[in-house]
């Protein structure tokens, strides 16, 4: 029975592992125990990637249980200034513990959310640690149960001669798992990728639970090489496909790509500090449109794209195999699963430097460039014929919206209609806009959440109903030929409101108008979080993170005196010139495209976020990742 008094008594802290024992799936995958296994095994790449490790050996045991052994340096058990215990037991007791949120040990590495293998000990039934040290002549052990220590550090024999390195011995907790079965084939495949992104590193498997075999994962030749035997049956474009190598401050990149008129047969695979990222993220948009751009400007330049054809990103990457490492020294993750990389400050620099080397091998290899595009456009053409394409002109005498403050041209294909949060921000685009081309509609608060509701039926909306009528476009239309302009942009304010508001339009778009998703007409755009005065220069930022860089990259303290920061509160709050240069101008705005990487995934995400029959599964997702909220 719930209690009528709320004091604060009443307020628990967990401490220590107890977090994830109370919320593991906020830690970890809890479909099956690979994710604990492959944390330990980051933690022996991350030894590997630093140059102290060239063996792993891992052990699947009878009865359930792991071993991990590598021969690294070993973790550390000497005392804890602070703390006062041995480095291993701090390592394996604190969840935000380890030697790789700075560059001093590990200046590339997986580990950085700090509570791994933190985790691999909470959430297993035993667990026990040997350490041998090249430093030390004696073998440590510590054992843990469920989490807490059930046996201290401990000599428990002598080194043998130049032997080093830390092997951990766990069972999960079948208790906290939907399966206790490990998935053997994404071990395999994950092994075989740590082996390939890190050539001389030899890691074995010894399975005496499910195969009863030993297999040996090395690898010594190039990445292109790889993918070229992968697809071995395949003919591929090039015939050795394009290696990409770059080398910076921030980051070291290998990636590999080619062509194939077979698109089923793809390879689509990416790696941060060789951990795969299923979802992609940073590294994968910062490719595709780097890839995308240079076929796009590489057809322009050569005149290849035949009239009235219009190539989308989808057309160039339906028949593309790549493979792309990437190595940072402080990688940002959406989730501790580290499926999705979020590190935005350095997608410009990786996206420009990624361009010039592919424009440079497209210009040096024209016939073989010339093919690839080939490809493209007979993509584009199939799906041209398939759906039906809009003329270029077709504005005609129809009623529009009384609020909608439309442009002077009737060309379509270079008109913008930019859908405003509210009147005052509308009056401000209204000013700041070019007329000749850019259209605004103010829209009335949030609109309806249409992602259960008919396309007949949205139409009973004003707003709705005002949006179809200002671009042409029925709900659930797949022709285009109406279409009154080429990007229709979703402009709303930067906090949560705002967020809200575009959310709810990128429903209504991905739901009732797909076609307009499809061939690349919706956008979002970023207005600035902050105005940055310094000295006699003024910058924007659209983000916290982004404001960060901006400061980074023009060398300003966020100390100096000299230094103004202001919030926007709301769009409203800018005049015409800094809404016009920060996001109207086409030559310093910041417009993304709303695009489905991966269609049934990301309505299936969309659907339990949308969907008043899925609160149950929203409830359970926010427990899960909840973490990854960001609150204004």
């Amino acid at each position: 029975m719930v209690k009528k008094t709320y004091t604060a008594s009443d307020i628990e802290i967990l401490k220590g592992i107890e977090p994830v024992q109370k919320r593991p799936g906020m830690y970890t995958d809890t479909s099956t125990p690979n994710h604990l296994l492959q944390e330990v095994i980051d933690n022996c790449v991350d030894e590997s990637i630093a140059g102290f490790c060239n063996n792993i050996d891992i052990t699947v045991n009878k009865d359930g249980s792991f071993t991990v052994k590598d021969d690294g340096r070993g973790m550390p058990v000497d005392i804890h200034p602070e703390y006062k215990k041995s480095g291993v037991e701090v390592i394996m007791t604190n969840l935000h513990s380890g030697a790789k949120f700075s560059n001093k040990n590990y200046k590339y590495s997986g580990g950085l959310h700090g509570v791994g293998v933190s985790v691999v000990s909470a959430l297993s039934e035993t667990l026990t640690v040997n350490v041998e040290r090249a430093d030390d002549p004696d073998v440590y052990e510590i054992v843990f149960k469920n989490g807490l220590i059930s046996k201290k550090l401990t000599k428990v024999s002598k080194t043998q001669k130049k032997s080093h390195g830390t092997t951990i011995t766990f069972k999960p907790n079948s208790t906290y798992f939907d399966s206790d079965a490990i998935d053997m084939n994404r071990l395999h495949k994950l092994l075989e990728a740590k082996s390939i992104l890190k050539p001389g590193l030899k890691i074995k498997i010894f399975d005496l639970k499910y195969r009863k075999e030993e297999k040996v994962y090395c690898h010594s030749g190039s990445l292109d090489t790889y993918l070229k035997n992968s697809l071995k049956d395949i003919d591929l474009l090039p015939k050795q496909p394009i290696l990409v190598e770059l080398d910076t401050d921030q980051f070291e990149l290998t990636s590999t790509l080619c062509w194939h008129q077979d698109s089923n047969e793809t390879i689509q695979d990416s790696y941060v500090n060789l951990i795969p990222t299923s979802d992609g993220g940073t590294h994968v948009n910062s490719l595709k449109s780097a890839v995308t751009d240079s076929i796009r400007e590489f057809m322009t330049s050569h005149k290849l794209t035949p009239k009235n054809t219009k190539i989308i990103p989808d057309d160039i990457w339906k028949n593309t195999s790549y493979l792309l490492s990437i190595k940072i020294s402080d990688p940002q993750f959406i989730g501790q699963t580290k499926n999705k990389l979020q590190s935005t400050s350095i997608g410009s620099k990786l996206t420009t430097q990624l361009k010039d080397r592919l424009e440079l091998w497209l210009n040096n290899h024209s016939e073989i460039s010339e093919e690839i595009c080939s490809i493209a456009i007979s993509n584009a053409q199939m799906r041209s014929s398939i759906a039906p394409k809009k003329t270029k002109a077709t504005t005609k005498s129809i009623i529009l919206p009384s609020r909608l403050s439309d442009c002077s041209s009737k060309d379509a294909s270079a008109n913008e209609l930019f859908l405003v949060e509210g009147d005052s921000a509308g009056g401000s685009a209204k000013q700041a806009r070019d007329r000749n081309f850019q259209a605004i509609l103010p829209l009335r608060g949030k609109i309806l959440n249409t992602w259960e509701v008919s396309s007949t039926k949205i139409l009973e909306s004003k707003e709705v109903q005002d949006i179809s009528t200002s671009i042409g476009v029925k709900p659930g239309e797949s022709d285009l030929s109406k279409l009154r302009y080429e990007k229709i942009c979703i402009l709303a304010d930067a906090d949560s409101d705002g967020l809200h508001i575009a959310t709810l339009l990128i429903a209504l778009f991905v739901k009732h108008f797909p076609d307009l998703v499809l061939n690349e007409h919706i956008y979002v755009s970023l207005p600035p979080l902050y105005r940055l005065d310094f000295k006699n220069s003024v910058l924007y930022a659209i983000s916290d993170e982004h404001m960060t860089e901006v400061l980074k990259q023009n060398k300003i303290k966020s100390s100096d005196p000299k230094l103004s920061i202001t919030r926007f509160k709301g769009l409203g709050e800018m005049n015409p010139s800094q809404l016009r240069d920060t996001t109207l101008n086409p030559s310093s705005r910041k417009l993304l495209l709303l695009s489905l990487e991966n269609k049934a995934k990301d309505m299936k995400l969309l659907n339990m976020m949308l969907s008043k029959k899925t609160s149950i599964d929203r409830k359970l997702w926010l427990e899960k990742k909840g973490n990854l909220v960001q609150a204004n």
